[in-house]
């Protein structure tokens, strides 16, 4: 969108979230695809690519739920509580998907997938003093909303999605189990004889 911004000499950020107005509700769909500038598309483009393709490949049955209710809900959440300016930038998904990542991870007690958790943290980490309100040119409140909405679809679809991987010692540990049980039964039912 940026690119059609430039070649037709244009602003789109009236396209971004304003909060409590009915013009701003098509922000929610918007918002994220309107950037201040180059770096501003380029800063948000690779997180939000990352974090996605992350979704998308570790928890494939929910993934497009993810993503989607990430997407309206963060959106929506500014419109209601987001300060009086036009919020643009895909930033609220970055951190909503990273927040994602990082507490399903830890949920979860998957390996593989609280390693992902660790790798958000060490890629993303800094994004916690996003969520403060230092810069006011910052739209601080889709950080924080984004991470509020990760956090909260982590803890709903934590039973959900990719499941515990299960290691060949737990399953010994069943059939040895079992085969205690099945000698203690054979060796009462003999004494019942």
């Amino acid at each position: 969108m940026k690119f059609t911004e430039f070649g037709l000499e244009a602003d789109f950020a009236h396209f971004g979230i304003y909060p409590g107005e009915w013009k701003g509700l098509t922000g929610i769909i918007t918002a994220p695809l309107v950037h201040a500038d180059i770096k501003h598309l380029i800063d948000n483009s690779v997180p939000v690519f990352v974090l996605s393709v992350a979704i998308f490949y570790f928890y494939r049955e929910i993934a497009y739920k993810i993503f989607f209710i990430i997407y309206f809900v963060t959106g929506f959440l500014v419109w209601i509580a987001g300060r009086e300016a036009y919020h643009i930038g895909a930033s609220g998904l970055i951190y909503g998907y990273a927040a994602f990542l990082f507490l399903s991870g830890v949920l979860r007690k998957n390996t593989n997938l609280l390693s992902i958790s660790l790798l958000v943290i060490f890629l993303y980490g800094s994004l916690i003093w996003g969520i403060l309100p230092y810069d006011y040119t910052i739209s601080w409140e889709s950080h924080l909303m984004g991470g509020l909405t990760g956090f909260v679809m982590a803890i709903i679809y934590k039973n959900e999605g990719p499941p515990r991987p299960k290691y060949s010692w737990e399953d010994e540990d069943e059939n040895e189990d079992a085969v205690e049980n099945n000698e203690y039964k054979n060796y009462s039912s003999e004494l019942r004889e």
